[in-house]
């Protein structure tokens, strides 16, 4: 039974592809009749004609990558293409470094564990790049006692 022209226009009003185009087995001989767009809206109506779903591409694999990636793995050095500052501009690390040692020293200030005079001493040396991370600010602030108990 030729139905090209019933799936083409069937495709047509479902705007959709006709390899996504079904008909009912059991009312071929209805479908083989509807010659217009009419006739075939009717059948559709009556869902003895139905488009499936399209398919989509799956996510499940994708997931699983990024979840391996969050938890550290597939970042190896194969995986690399670019300088470590390409994948991390210098910019960034010292924004996130700075943000850091910034906010260690206010809290030490909002505690009254540092004088005005030693905090800003700390706050310049730290915007010069002398500190490495917090923890040598800890090491310096120890080293040279400048840190008051409660």
């Amino acid at each position: 039974m030729e139905l090209k022209v019933q799936k083409r226009l069937s495709a047509a009003i479902l705007k959709c592809s006709p390899k996504r185009i079904v008909f009912d087995s059991s009312r071929l001989s209805d479908i083989k009749e509807a010659i217009t767009k009419a006739d075939i809206r009717g059948l559709i109506r009556d869902r003895a004609i139905i488009s499936v779903p399209a398919r989509g591409i799956s996510r499940h694999r994708a997931r699983e990558r990024q979840l391996k990636r969050i938890a550290g793995q597939r970042r190896g050095p194969g995986r690399r293409k670019g300088k470590a500052t390409a994948r991390l501009p210098d910019k960034d690390a010292w924004m996130a470094k700075i943000r850091n040692q910034r906010r260690f020293l206010n809290e030490l200030k909002e505690k009254k564990m540092l004088s005005t005079e030693d905090f800003r001493m700390l706050y310049l040396k730290a915007k010069s790049g002398f500190f490495r991370s917090t923890r040598h600010i800890k090491l310096f602030i120890a080293e040279h006692k400048l840190v008051k108990s409660k």
